[in-house]
């Protein structure tokens, strides 16, 4: 590399949009092959070069630093640009932009600066679930987004969402990896017979609740919720025994849990600041607003502070798919959720969650509508996708390969997921034309086929190697795409004061 007049900017493969200036050091990425590279220049004796590790080369007064962009770089560059360490965003607008890749963030930062007026950004954000089948860990989720906000030079500041977190080591890896964000789904913990039971099964249910971890008893509990119609901003929630019974059989065991993570993680992250966020979306039936009215108090009874609250919502929320349902129902439920999260809890309001919420064009309006800011939104193999549309354009003959894998592994890595999507309406490989490969992405069996069946394709060491080349040999047109994309998740979110 040639290095003329002008500081590390004359470097020649040197991305200058990434460029920050820590006293008399320039750091900076450099792009001169497949992979980026850390570029410093600095004085011999800066203290930053001497944490930096990397082929160093003398540049008259000074040294010019080349290293990889790797844990150690970045802990060092931690250390003076405080703007690359997530932290709690608090009750404003937020959005989590899950990165299945590692390579989103450059486009997820574009996006919000051209659409994201007044939003929290979550650049790190990945289930333990995904991480498994991506065979990724916490850090490497936590760096690949940190390096990202690098790249695009953010210093707005982002959250790291651990998320989907179900057990106590779930939870010791994220804290220890720096995650600020912490989601727990104790879904696996929800009994769905509680709607269906009879008033004999369900008082068996009931009488059944693990009542000491609940700190509780059931005369204790229906006791705190006498009959009565509790009023929430101009909504009428009707309260009875029964319906208390109900929500206590339903979530009960997901509250005791809930509470154990929390209390889990308090004990791991000491005097750091967190945010949490508890979520039951992932259930077979709706939750109530007496059900969500149980969950708030209940956890607050026990002392689980949380800044958001992901409720199973009527309708049908499949992966990277618009919303089925009527949107109208949709609104009016939701109005009175949103009621609830505004008034309901002892420890103040909270924010409304929407999971799975990529693409879901056709309730964005009505759930900012109705929850008036106290808004997060939460996606994920949307951008997983984008990568594919750019793959399609990049490289049909391997596109193909990666469609008839997905139509191949589809129905056995559905199981985890809530989703139709039916392989026999699904294009077949050879019937598409090359121009028409992109167009797949747009259609809901082969998005849905495609969302869902990323690990086996990214397992696949031949094409999940391959797809991190062509989108690292064209970062550009993977960047626009996302940009392009999520401008319309965040638009309808933004302030147009950004405040």
């Amino acid at each position: 590399m040639s290095l003329k007049p002008g500081g590390l900017r004359a470097l020649r493969d040197l991305d200058v949009r990434s460029v920050s200036v820590v006293g008399e050091a320039e750091v900076g990425l450099s792009r001169d092959g497949s992979e980026p590279r850390l570029a410093a220049l600095a004085p011999p004796d800066s203290p930053l070069l001497a944490r930096l590790e990397g082929d160093r080369a003398r540049r008259g007064d000074e040294v010019l630093l080349l290293g990889p962009a790797g844990p150690k770089n970045l802990d060092a560059l931690r250390g003076v640009l405080p703007w690359l360490v997530p932290r709690p965003l608090g009750l404003g607008t937020s959005a989590g932009m899950g990165d299945r890749l590692g390579l989103a963030t450059p486009g997820h930062v574009r996006a919000m600066r051209s659409s994201g007026a007044g939003i929290g950004p979550i650049f790190a954000q990945q289930s333990i679930r995904e991480m498994e089948r991506a065979g990724r860990t916490p850090r490497q989720v936590m760096d690949d987004a940190a390096w990202g906000v690098f790249a695009e030079d953010w210093r707005d500041g982002f959250g790291a969402d651990a998320d989907h977190l179900k057990t106590a080591e779930h939870v010791d890896a994220c804290a220890a990896a720096g995650y600020t964000f912490f989601t727990f789904d104790p879904g696996d913990r929800v009994d769905d017979r509680a709607g269906t039971a009879d008033p004999t099964a369900l008082r068996a249910l009931f009488d059944g609740l693990p009542w000491d971890d609940l700190e509780d008893t059931p005369g204790n509990l229906l006791g705190r919720y006498p009959d009565a119609s509790l009023s929430l901003d101009g909504h009428e929630v009707p309260v009875d025994g029964e319906s208390v019974a109900r929500a206590a059989v339903k979530y009960g065991r997901a509250v005791v849990h809930a509470a154990y993570l929390y209390r889990r993680l308090e004990s791991v992250m000491g005097k750091r600041e967190f945010e949490v966020e508890v979520s039951v979306d992932e259930t077979e039936s709706p939750t109530t607003h007496v059900q969500h009215l149980y969950i708030v108090r209940e956890l607050s009874r026990l002392g689980v502070r949380f800044v958001s609250l992901a409720p199973r919502l009527v309708g049908s929320f499949e992966k990277g798919v618009d919303y089925l349902g009527d949107v109208a129902e949709f609104e009016k439920d939701l109005a009175v959720h949103a009621a609830i999260a505004r008034e309901a809890s002892p420890n103040g309001p909270y924010k409304l969650s929407l999971h799975s919420g990529s693409d879901k064009f056709s309730v964005y309006p009505a759930f900012v509508r109705q929850t008036r800011g106290l808004a997060h939104l939460k996606t994920a193999g949307t951008s997983y996708l984008e990568a594919l549309r750019t793959a399609a354009v990049l490289d049909p003959a391997f596109f193909r390969e990666v469609y008839a894998l997905a139509l191949a592994r589809y129905p056995e890595d559905r199981a985890s997921y809530h989703v139709s999507a039916n392989v026999e309406k699904a294009a077949r490989p050879e019937t598409v034309e090359d121009a028409e490969l992109p167009l797949l992405l747009d259609r809901f069996d082969e998005r849905e086929i495609l969302h869902v069946t990323f690990g086996s394709v990214l397992d696949a060491a031949a094409l999940g190697g391959r797809l991190f080349e062509l989108l690292r040999e064209d970062e550009e047109a993977y960047a626009a795409n996302l940009e392009s994309h999520f401008r319309r998740h965040l638009a309808p979110f933004a302030s147009p004061s950004g405040s």
